[in-house]
This record gives C-alpha cells, structure tokens and sequence, in this order.
C-alpha cells in the first residue's frame, strides 16, 4: 500500500549513463555516472532526511539491480523539488568519496 507521507527515490533517477525515456529524472549536467544507494543514502543524510535504502530492480530494467531510498515528505514538499535539492549534493558526496579512496592509496 502506497505511504504518502513518504517520497521514493530511485538510484536511477540520478544516473547519467541513462536518458530521461529510461528513467532518468534530471538533467545531465546534474546527474553522476553510475550512483550506488550508500551515496543516495549519504546525501539523505546530508539533506537532514531520514532514509530507509531498499535493494531492488527498477521496473523498466528488470534485469539490472538498483535501488531506492524513503524519505519522508515534509509539509507542502513536491518530490521534483527534493530530486533537485539531492542533485546539487550528490556530486559533491561522489567526489569526497574518490578522493578519500585517493588518499587511502598513498
């Protein structure tokens, strides 16, 4: 049963390796190339939302695994404005993640 005091995000949404027939939701220049869900978990976190990660297959590629968080909706809150505001940090957790693992190299 459909929880509308909840938004669901998926991976895809954010993967630049797909075009907007396959589900992806914004533009390129905003969007990472192959997003896992711990970084969509982390940029929840980062935006102050609480999340529940779920492993899945995204409908139209059913033979690929993805994934997809819960947030929860706050007041008056449209679900094209939270995968904007998740857009602008995604990037920036993917590059902290590269470059810790560049350090860790050293």
């Amino acid at each position: 049963m459909k929880d509308y005091k909840r938004i669901v995000l998926w991976v895809d949404y954010f993967n630049s390796t797909y075009s907007r027939d396959q589900g992806r939701r914004i533009p390129l220049n905003k969007s990472v190339k192959d997003p896992s869900l711990e970084e969509l978990n982390e940029t929840a976190r980062r935006l102050g939302y609480k999340s529940e990660p779920v492993v899945a297959k995204f409908p139209p590629r059913m033979m690929i695994p993805s994934g997809y968080i819960s947030v929860d909706k706050k007041p008056g809150e449209k679900k094209s404005h939270v995968i904007s505001e998740f857009s602008k940090v995604i990037s920036g957790v993917r590059g902290e993640k590269t470059a810790a693992a560049a350090a860790k190299k050293r």
